[in-house]
């Protein structure tokens, strides 16, 4: 119990201080995408781009599809990599703790619930990575939808992008390069994309 309120404690914090944050980056970011590849309105004013965007947000399932998955990844960015500290020793842990118990330096064992955080983490982002391009991950390569393509891609998504925010942490000294992160989050994705390929295959039978 003590670990489960740890967990939801901690993912709740993450999620409340970025939390307004992201909603203003990602309205700014799909008003780039929005005007990138639908300029219909573009060059008319801000009135004008406001309300194109409204009408966009309403009309298209694609577009609010986006806006979640833009929306989490920035969310994922804020804890990761925007709100960290500078590290002076950003390899002093790279194989990273694999338990919820951890051995301080002086011998005393803490909880820690950073590995079930770290899958918390990824699982919605695949998650709503296919919910979002499937059709262009998939159908668009040739692929049929099936749980194989599915479980490949949301975990090769995963991994790649838990890669690249492990060495922008390692070459900023944002944070630390652990191992175990990397494992964690790709097993989050992996997940995600397992709870997607189950609601679609009930939603299509």
């Amino acid at each position: 119990m003590e670990i489960f309120k740890s967990i939801v404690t901690n993912v709740l914090t993450a999620l409340y201080q970025p939390f307004w944050f992201a909603i203003l980056l990602t309205i700014f970011i799909l008003f780039f995408y929005m005007y990138a590849y639908h300029p219909t309105d573009a060059g008319k004013g801000i009135k004008t781009a406001c309300i194109a965007w409204v009408r966009t947000f309403k009309n298209s399932l694609y577009f609010r599809k986006l806006f979640c998955l833009v929306f989490f990844t920035v969310m994922i960015l804020f804890r990761t990599l925007l709100n960290r500290n500078m590290w002076m020793n950003p390899l002093p842990d790279v194989m990273g703790g694999w338990w919820v118990w951890s051995t301080q330096v002086d011998g005393t064992v803490t909880l820690t619930t950073e590995c079930f955080e770290n899958i918390a983490l990824m699982l919605p982002f695949t998650f709503l990575l296919m919910w979002t391009a499937k059709e262009k991950l998939l159908k668009e390569k040739g692929r049929q939808i099936c749980f194989t393509s599915i479980l490949w891609y949301s975990t090769k998504a995963a991994f790649l992008f838990s890669l690249t925010i492990e060495f922008l942490q390692l070459f900023l000294r944002l944070g630390t390069f652990q191992l175990s992160d990397l494992c964690y989050n790709t097993l989050g994705g992996a997940i995600g994309g397992v709870l997607y390929w189950m609601g679609w295959k009930v939603k299509k039978q």
